[in-house]
């Protein structure tokens, strides 16, 4: 009977050969990872609007908790959130208008840093003509061109950040009815609430961890450049800030700009001098201190932050690299966390890899070990392994030996 009830299943499964499940498999991740590109303009503003909502959430149950109406608590986080979000916007405008309007200024020492660079192009043997044309592109007409097309990005942005500000109030309204839904949903996939209350709380503490380390690293480089008499100090030390939170390679964005500034303030003794002071701070606190830290946060390996760096910045622009962190952590939830049976792949994409069975059976007998030690010193030595002497009387009786019998 068990043979022929075995045989469905085996021949069920041996219905599509594994190579072409596999290839089905890989078709269906081409679509997907093609529509998220598709979509990335919907996407990203909404999984932004989501990882913020997380991260205030606490805040709006705090207040909750303190008796205050939900309208009341809605209305003081959407202004919190509004205000901080103009004001970074505030910052980011008055500072890049300075930098147009430092540009003409140095338009002498760009000419001569021109001059310099088709020079040197000719002794390295490229064409005097090719040469020139190389190093013309780097004008003071090139560069506010290229100053204007930020702009352009920024005013494209703000389309983006009404956008968010909208779906920020309708989310925030709906987090308090979050813990009954989770409930409901817990009632049939326990998994799926523990995957979700897991992404949640990664995320948290991603994002205060970076927020720290992005502090601090903001701090250092702005001090480190004011002493250095860079301009705009203020506005590096934000860039500084927010590239933190693009993992792995975030300083090298954030070095571009105040290196360039001080090629022009100083020359390539200044600009060296930048990016030296750039490698110290942000590379040994961002690539050496900091991922550890993360690791700890989130349960990501260095080498998947690097990877789903690269592969969220390709897909959602870069607004992704900015989440790639928290997507990766809510695909995790989906498709790892919630499923029992895919728990061996956070042996792969884990920042410490589990003990073995050997080292937890090892473990489990120093324990045990630990404990009995713990126990004959709380409670004296045992009366049998004690040794014998004439006219001690045994405080337990002890069962006597079997003897033969002959």
């Amino acid at each position: 009977m068990s043979t022929s009830i075995e045989a469905p299943d085996a021949a069920a499964r041996a219905g599509m050969p594994r190579a072409l499940m596999l290839l089905v498999g890989a078709a269906a991740i081409v679509i997907v990872v093609a529509g998220l590109q598709v979509g990335a303009w919907l996407i990203a503003p909404i999984l932004l609007a989501l990882v913020v909502v997380i991260a205030v959430s606490p805040i709006q149950g705090w207040m909750r908790r303190r008796g205050l109406p939900g309208w009341s608590t809605v209305l003081a986080l959407f202004l919190v959130i509004f205000g901080v979000i103009l004001g970074l916007v505030w910052v980011l405008l008055a500072s890049v208008g300075q930098l147009i309007a430092l540009v003409p200024q140095y338009s002498g020492r760009i000419s001569q840093i021109t001059s310099s660079l088709s020079a040197t192009l000719t002794r390295l043997g490229f064409d005097p003509a090719q040469a020139r044309a190389t190093a013309s592109s780097a004008d003071t007409s090139q560069i506010l061109g290229a100053i204007g097309g930020v702009l352009s990005g920024l005013s494209g942005a703000v389309t983006s950040v009404v956008f968010i500000l909208a779906l920020l109030l309708f989310l925030i309204a709906e987090a308090s009815g979050a813990s009954r839904r989770l409930d409901a949903i817990g009632a049939d996939r326990p998994h799926m609430v523990s995957a979700l209350q897991g992404f949640a709380g990664g995320t948290r503490r991603y994002l205060v961890v970076t927020a720290i380390f992005g502090l601090i690293v903001a701090v250092l480089d702005t001090v480190a450049l004011a002493i250095m008499g860079i301009p705009l100090v203020v506005l590096w030390g934000l860039l500084s800030f927010i590239t933190n939170f693009i993992p792995n390679i975030g300083f090298i964005i954030g070095v571009i700009p105040p290196a360039f500034v001080a090629l022009l303030v100083g020359g390539w003794q200044l600009a060296l001098a930048v990016v030296v002071v750039y490698i110290i701070l942000n590379a040994v606190v961002q690539s050496l201190i900091q991922p550890h830290f993360t690791g700890d946060a989130v349960g990501l390996s260095t080498t998947i932050t690097f990877v789903a760096l690269l592969f969220w910045a390709w897909i959602l622009g870069p607004l992704g690299a900015l989440l790639a962190i928290p997507a990766t952590l809510l695909i995790k939830a989906i498709l790892v966390d919630c499923d029992p049976s895919a728990r061996w792949v956070e042996a792969l994409i884990g920042a410490n890899s589990p003990p073995g069975k050997e080292a937890k059976d090892s473990k489990r007998g120093r324990h045990a070990e630990d404990a009995d030690a713990d126990r004959a010193s709380t409670d004296g030595p045992d009366t049998p392994d004690a040794p014998d002497t004439p006219g001690d009387v045994p405080a337990a009786p002890t069962p006597p030996r079997a003897t033969p019998v002959t």
